[in-house]
């Protein structure tokens, strides 16, 4: 399992991730996204699902029309791991292939 990373890490790794947020010492990572449509947002959640069957690690996704919030975290950590930061990278890639 992946180790908790420090508040330095988690700031430092927030420069390369796109609209990603955390407050220090917060548990998650959350992002936000906008789709054009509710079946464009659907089908993120669902190449989403696919990438996170595969690292077995699954972030919590909220759902309102279009709007879809992301939140990565290793529950079992407590907080945020290198295993977040990867897959808020494959999130990340997907919504802008979505766009």
């Amino acid at each position: 399992m992946a180790d908790l990373l420090s508040e330095e890490a988690v700031t430092t790794a927030l420069a390369t991730l796109d609209s990603w947020t955390w407050a220090g010492g917060s548990s998650a990572l959350v992002r936000t996204a906008k789709l054009p449509t509710f079946l464009a947002a659907i089908a993120v959640v669902d190449r989403v699902a696919v990438i996170a069957e595969q690292m077995d690690h699954h972030p919590d996704i909220d759902i309102r029309w279009r709007t879809l919030t992301f939140a990565c975290a290793t529950h079992s950590k407590g907080g945020v791991t290198d295993l977040d930061l990867r897959l808020a990278t494959q999130i990340d890639e997907v919504i802008a292939a979505a766009v």
